[in-house]
């Protein structure tokens, strides 16, 4: 649900500017909408405000600098220094971090050296001698790979220098490195055989491009003796400066964002020589809160709270609240998308519901649920220790809050597959199958499903003939017997695909009237209409197989059929003007309703790998006995988590496809968006307030 919101406006003294905007930061509610016309100033400070904002600025650089130096996390909380110590405070810490972390750079640097060119420049030391320190021999060292031979490089250094070079190679790791010596004067000359032979001559990077060879060595095998202590060192420096200095460089960084920030509020806002005026938004269950924040200030501070116009108002701030259950959904999956526009839909309530419920059936594995429940489960402890997840395959650190959120959408995904995996009788395939815990029973099935017209009986495809009709646990949707059960699946699929595109436009109908849009609202009507009369048009003919009962006016779906043809001629007619295309879009709303489809066939897929890892491993244990029991389980293992690691991120992204693109298109929800709710708030303690002046 979309949070109503009610805009504010508010008036001040200039000279109390800075109380009223502290006292809305402690509130939290407020957020701000620049003012970016009118008779008073906006924009840029000037004069002495503008001088205190740079300077708050520049000292805000300089801190968040030295702790990004120190590389440490927000400690306990330190109280904040007096606002005249602030400088000494940043440079005490600064100067002494900035000149350590240029010893780390530097021996960092050495280090990567060493271990890019080391090994080749010990051989080319060795090689060269004494030759590194005359006057008159210049010295080319290059690498050239393995395999490469020098025959071409000495012939364009005989073309060039005669008899006036020495060329010598050694084999080093995976290559070798070269050098040529020859007369100081002929080194251009050296340099353009080298580059004749498409070799490059070797430059060492830093400090050690300067150094003869020899010397170069030296330096190298003292930084590869001593640099992993001389680091370890500096990183224990960096440590003790992080706890000396960390508490309180936070402590003052927070200050400052918080004064920065009321720059801030005062450069959108609109400036007279006396007064300013702000304008936001504040949720309507907030009101309160900033009412109270703003009446300890009596007659210095003039405000109106009045009611959004959710059909006008541009740039009216969005904040979704929804229930418990559905929250979750809302801080993960929606994250991946854009923010409904202010007034219009929020879908979290149908992705918390369907996203979850097609992950289920696409999976339907009770042996995977169980590992996806697992997996929740150890989200959910460490969020529970107030531990985050540094995960290394995205590059990214997560919060223990979103372990929590990723962890209930992770279990519900996995109650979802359990419960499926339960319908399918699939357990890491047909593992339980084989055993004879699952079984197909003809009788129920035809109980079930025989008012489809399909007639089971037979063997079926997932499993061996004598598990047919005795075992434990009937299966009620055998979806790998897709010689009887194939179609019915299919249809499955694609009833949720009917359900979800006709909602849709059904939901751009109720937004216009809503918001008193007649274009819209003829444009869904249409839609709505075409679409569900195609919808008919194909169970009517059996697919296109019978356009004959087409014509059957005693069937009521001829009916609908017709009734929903005419109320896409009559909105098309309605709207022409501005969508000329609805008939191309009308087929590819029919498309739509097909690509639900890949819930059945992504599906499929998955549960015929499944099988075919299972099988691979049953059959190993029937063919060599005990010892197949053994690797049947490994390999079978094995293929199951491969399959798995392969397939996994489509079968979340496919259910998050349909919603973002089939079900939500028509609802208009990706045609406009509105910011997200960013309320000023305080970072600094409250209590602290009163010494930032």
């Amino acid at each position: 649900m979309i949070s109503p919101m009610q805009q504010v406006v508010i008036a001040v003294r200039k000279r109390d500017s800075e109380a009223v905007i502290t006292a809305l930061q402690d509130a939290g509610v407020l957020h701000l909408k620049p003012i970016a016309e009118g008779p008073l100033s906006t924009g840029n400070l000037a004069g002495q405000d503008a001088h205190e904002r740079r300077e708050d600025e520049r000292l805000l650089a300089r801190v968040e600098s030295t702790i990004a130096e120190l590389g440490t996390y927000r400690p306990a909380p330190a109280p904040l220094p007096a606002q005249s110590e602030w400088d000494a405070v940043i440079e005490a810490a600064a100067q002494p971090v900035a000149g350590l972390a240029r010893q780390r750079q530097e021996l960092q640097s050495d280090l990567d050296v060493d271990r890019t060119y080391g090994d080749a420049v010990r051989a080319l030391a060795r090689m060269v001698g004494t030759l590194d320190r005359s006057r008159r021999v210049a010295l080319l060292p290059f690498l050239v790979g393995p395999t490469e031979n020098l025959g071409e490089l000495d012939g364009a250094l005989r073309e060039a220098l005669g008899d006036r070079y020495t060329l010598a190679s050694e084999t080093v790791g995976a290559n070798r490195v070269g050098v040529v010596a020859t007369l100081r004067g002929d080194r251009d000359a050296a340099r353009a055989a080298l580059s004749k032979a498409r070799l490059g001559e070797l430059r060492l990077p830093g400090r050690f491009d300067t150094m003869p060879l020899s010397d170069a060595a030296a330096e190298l095998d003292r930084v590869r003796q001593g640099g992993d202590g001389l680091q370890r060192g500096l990183n224990a420096e960096r440590d003790r400066l992080a706890q000396q200095h960390g508490p309180a460089l936070y402590a003052v960084r927070d200050a400052l964002k918080d004064r920065v920030a009321v720059h801030d509020v005062r450069a959108v806002s609109a400036r007279g020589k006396y007064s300013l005026a702000m304008q936001g938004y504040v949720p309507a269950d907030r009101v309160a809160g900033l009412q109270a924040a703003l009446g300890r200030f009596g007659d210095a501070v003039s405000y109106e709270v009045h009611p959004v116009d959710e059909h006008h108002d541009q740039g009216v701030p969005v904040e979704l609240q929804n229930s418990g259950y559905a929250t979750p959904f809302q801080n993960t999956v929606m994250g991946m998308m854009s923010l409904p526009k202010y007034g219009s839909f929020d879908p979290t309530p149908v992705v918390a519901l369907f996203v979850p419920l097609f992950f289920g059936i696409i999976m339907a594995d009770i042996g995977y649920g169980l590992l996806f429940l697992a997996f929740g489960m150890w989200l959910l402890g460490k969020a529970r220790r107030g531990e985050g997840w540094n995960v290394p395959l995205l590059g990214t650190y997560l919060a223990p809050q979103a372990l929590r959120d990723l962890g209930f959408v992770t279990n519900v995904m996995a109650a979802w597959t359990i419960l499926w995996g339960f319908l399918t009788g699939e357990f890491f395939g047909t593992l339980l199958e084989h055993m004879g815990v699952f079984y197909m029973n003809n009788d129920l099935l035809n109980r079930l499903w025989g008012w489809t017209g399909v007639h089971f009986g037979g063997t079926h495809g997932a499993a061996d003939a004598a598990h047919h009709g005795t075992g434990l646990i009937p299966i009620v949707f055998p979806r790998l017997d897709t010689e009887n059960f194939g179609n019915i699946a299919l249809v499955f699929a694609l009833m949720f695909g009917v359900l979800q595109v006709l909602w849709g436009w059904g939901i751009r109908v109720q937004q216009g009237l809503k918001h008193r849009d007649q274009v819209h609202v003829w444009e869904g009507l249409a839609m709505f209409g075409g679409v569900g009369a195609l919808i008919l048009l194909a169970f009517i003919s059996r697919g296109a197989q019978d356009f004959g009962a087409l014509g059957n006016f005693a069937d009521p779906r001829v009916w609908l059929m017709v009734l929903g043809f005419l109320m896409f001629i009559v909105g098309y007619l309605r709207v022409a003007k501005q969508f000329p295309m609805l008939p191309i879009e009308l087929m590819s709303q029919g498309g739509s309703v097909v690509s639900y489809a890949r819930i059945f066939a992504v599906g499929l897929v998955s549960a015929i790998l499944a099988k075919l890892c299972t099988d691979l491993g049953w059959a190993m244990y029937q063919q060599i006995g005990f010892l197949g029991i053994i690797l049947g389980i490994v390999v079978g293992a094995l293929l199951h988590l491969f399959v798995l690691a392969l397939t996994l991120i489509g079968h979340v992204l496919q259910p998050i496809r349909l919603h973002m693109v089939e079900f939500l298109n028509p609802t208009g929800f990706n045609n406009e968006t509105s910011p997200r709710y960013a309320p000023l708030r305080r970072l600094s303690p409250a209590s602290q307030a009163g010494q930032v002046k």
